[in-house]
């Protein structure tokens, strides 16, 4: 991975949206839900005042709008500060 995340940085690939629900229905694409959950790429160093808690390869949970999205070789990321993820899984 050639982007290196500044500071209390994260860099996360977005898991993919449900295609179908429990029962079996399939979700058109105007319907899926922006996915919350994903797999960190890529983390800054931290800063003095916070040690970064979350470490590549974490699957963690995130809010709905959370970071910033960025297209880098055909796949899709989000860029957030550390304090927008909410739980490591």
């Amino acid at each position: 991975m050639n982007i290196k995340p500044l500071a209390d940085r994260v860099l996360v690939l977005p898991a993919p949206a449900e295609e179908k629900t429990a029962s079996g229905i399939i979700i058109p694409d105007t319907a899926k839900e922006k996915p919350q959950r994903g797999r960190v790429v890529a983390t800054g160093n931290g800063t003095k005042d916070e040690e970064m808690a979350v470490k590549v390869n974490d699957t963690v949970l995130y809010g709905k709008y959370s970071g910033t999205e960025l297209e880098y070789e055909d796949e899709k990321y989000l860029i957030m500060r550390q304090s927008d993820i909410l739980a490591v899984i």
